[in-house]
């Protein structure tokens, strides 16, 4: 989808322009991105699950293999964003004329543009919105503040007044104590992690799971009451 590549794309390309160079990327997606998320139109706004021993209805069930395959593509992509973020903040020091920036953006907008475009532009529009939610998981900033920082806030607010046409909003965050798909999504990558299908790199602001899937089942208790 086109939006992808005009915001998430840019999102990358503009955080490793201003690292240092690296001969070799060693980075682990964890996950080959093969799977395809047809089916993304005829997603259905469920009541709010609660993931325990519990089972599901084959509706939710459904809704839920949806999002875990989403989850499972646009994971990697965050967990490279936060990398490159840090790559950022350890290399802006190396980087201290114009022309070195400019040479080195050209080295990493040939790369990513080989390594990353294709794979961005074939995501769908839930697709982008998970991956904008796990960005903020991962990095502890919204995709917003990130393009903002790293570019100007004028080209944030066009790709985010873009980004809304598409129903994406670059400002999301993951909350997963107050909206219940980020907790769907939190126990995928736990569950992902433990099974070796998802590498885990730990997030910005970690999140004791149990205590979440407490508060879930104390909230789905009271609301059944």
């Amino acid at each position: 989808m086109k939006i992808i590549k005009l915001s998430l794309f840019f999102l990358f390309l503009s955080i490793a322009a201003n690292a240092q160079v690296i001969q070799k990327d060693t980075t682990k997606m964890g996950y080959v991105l093969s799977e395809k998320d047809t089916i993304f139109k005829d997603t259905i706004q469920l009541e709010e699950i609660v993931i325990y021993k519990g089972k599901l209805d084959p509706e939710a069930k459904k809704q839920f293999e949806l999002l875990k395959n989403r989850v499972y593509k646009t994971y990697p992509y965050a967990k490279l964003a936060s990398e490159r973020l840090t790559t950022l903040n350890r290399g802006m020091a190396s980087l201290t004329t114009n022309k070195e920036k400019r040479k080195y953006f050209k080295i990493v907008e040939d790369y990513l543009s080989n390594e990353f475009e294709a794979k961005l532009k074939k995501l769908s529009r839930k697709q982008g919105q998970i991956l904008i939610k796990l960005i903020h998981r991962q990095t502890g900033t919204t995709t917003y503040e990130l393009v903002r920082t790293l570019k100007s806030g004028w080209t944030a607010f066009w790709s985010n007044t873009t980004a809304k046409m598409f129903d994406l909003n670059l400002k999301a965050q993951y909350s997963p104590y107050e909206v219940n798909e980020d907790y769907l999504i939190e126990t995928i990558l736990v569950r992902a992690f433990e099974s070796g299908r998802l590498i885990n790199q730990t997030p910005a602001k970690p999140v004791n799971y149990d205590d979440l899937t407490n508060f879930w089942i104390d909230k789905a208790e009271k609301t059944n009451k």
